[in-house]
């Protein structure tokens, strides 16, 4: 074979190669995907953030992916129909498969209130992980009265409250308590992944970076 022809081979082995369809193989067979779930104000972004950073996987906000007619709504206090959720979470499960594809595995900060969005997540992204971050209604209210520059505020928390889903025996994952620090909830998180993936999440990078994250906003 000479030099040419094995190059037009190789590229044309290239293009064969065809990317994993919605639902396929993502997840944790190619990469972890990780859901940190939960109503408004309960920390999802950061905590997301650490664990995306002491894991090595790529985050996704899925605040950054409503359209603007959902975020309008948000902002004057009307809480979004299962019509407006769907699109926007095709888009997450959309930018979610990149952050596999690009980094091996990926980190969501997403609210999944109901069992039908956690499914539609599942339907897309094979394998997800979710971990439900909860706490007093006072607490998290008093957060979300603290928190300036974002669309979503205290008036959407009880209509989030009153449709909120939690996990069910037969979905992956497990809850964590706000009421710790946000050092005490990453560090609990990354055990409980440690002790769901095995090996997959239980590398000495992770340790060093959370302790390399301590000390930082709280959750």
């Amino acid at each position: 074979m000479t030099i040419v022809s094995a190059i037009i081979f190789m590229a044309e082995r290239f293009w064969q190669v065809e990317l994993p369809s919605e639902g396929e193989g993502i997840g944790m067979g190619h990469g972890k995907t990780v859901v940190v779930m939960g109503v408004c104000g309960v920390g999802k972004s950061l905590v997301a953030e650490r664990l995306s950073q002491a894991l090595g996987l790529a985050m996704v906000e899925a605040d950054d992916f409503h359209s603007p007619s959902n975020k309008a709504k948000m902002s004057k206090g009307l809480a979004l129909t299962d019509a407006d959720r769907m699109p926007w979470l095709d888009a997450v499960i959309h930018a979610a498969r990149t952050g596999c594809l690009e980094a091996g595995g990926v980190v969501v900060a997403c609210s999944s209130l109901r069992r039908i969005y956690r499914d539609r997540l599942r339907g897309g992204l094979k394998d997800c992980l979710f971990i439900h971050l909860t706490g007093e209604a006072g607490l998290i209210e008093a957060r979300l009265q603290s928190r300036k520059n974002h669309f979503v505020g205290a008036n959407l928390l009880f209509s989030q409250l009153s449709v909120l889903e939690s996990l069910e025996a037969d979905e992956a994952g497990f809850a964590l308590d706000i009421s710790l620090s946000a050092d005490e909830v990453v560090e609990k998180a990354l055990e409980e992944l440690r002790a769901t993936c095995g090996t997959a999440c239980n590398d000495a990078s992770a340790h060093e970076g959370v302790q390399s994250m301590k000390g930082r906003n709280s959750c």
